[in-house]
């Protein structure tokens, strides 16, 4: 895993921690917080049982410069699942088609990380039985990315890529659905390179305008 993207990640627009708390973030203490954590999970502690108080003796810090960053252990957390995650990956732009792929294939790529993670799969599994901790990840990780294909598919439609009349909110999960189905639900199931094109052109060919 690479902390160094993983924090690079977490200073833009929309993370959890609060850009103008406290004085001005050092990536080397963010990274010992971080790496703290990991830390703890590795040597098999629970999510519920790590502390502020617990990382910073296991990180070198005071509590005040864990709070300075973050308001609370979720948020902390939050940042530690974007850390270990592969990158959110930067889109073409070329067409909403190429931009769809990108994002189908960042979420296959999540999905084979999950898979062959057995660490990254059981942290997951405990913040999903932390109803605070998963709406805070929802809230932070999983909206934003819904809401870049939302904005993906409403440009799409406006240059004509779609028919006007397609709704756009069920055509997300379209897309999604079939890439989330085999990541998630489906274990067994093949996650092989292509899926993304696969998916994104079968689900375009009956979505695009017809001609007059």
């Amino acid at each position: 895993m690479n902390l160094a993207d993983g924090l690079a990640r977490r200073a833009t627009p929309g993370t959890t921690a609060g850009a103008t708390r406290g004085r001005p973030r050092s990536e080397a203490v963010e990274r010992s917080i971080i790496e703290g954590v990991l830390q703890l999970l590795e040597e098999g502690v629970p999510l519920a049982d790590i502390s502020i108080e617990r990382v910073a003796r296991t990180a070198g810090v005071g509590k005040a410069t864990i709070y300075r960053r973050w308001p609370g252990k979720e948020e902390l957390f939050v940042d530690v699942m974007r850390a270990m995650e592969p990158a959110d990956p930067e889109l073409p732009g070329t067409s909403m088609r190429d931009d769809l792929v990108v994002l189908l294939e960042a979420m296959r790529r999540r999905g084979l990380a999950n898979r062959t993670s057995a660490f990254l799969h059981n942290v997951h599994a405990q913040m999903k039985s932390s109803p605070k901790l998963w709406a805070a990840y929802h809230a932070t990780v999983v909206e934003p990315r819904r809401l870049l294909g939302d904005e993906v598919l409403r440009r799409g439609q406006r240059d004509g890529e779609l028919r006007a009349d397609a709704d756009l909110a069920l055509l997300n999960d379209l897309f999604v659905g079939p890439m989330l189905l085999r990541a998630v639900l489906r274990p067994d199931a093949e996650l092989p390179e292509g899926l993304a094109e696969e998916i994104v052109d079968t689900v375009l060919e009956g979505l695009r305008p017809t001609a007059p």
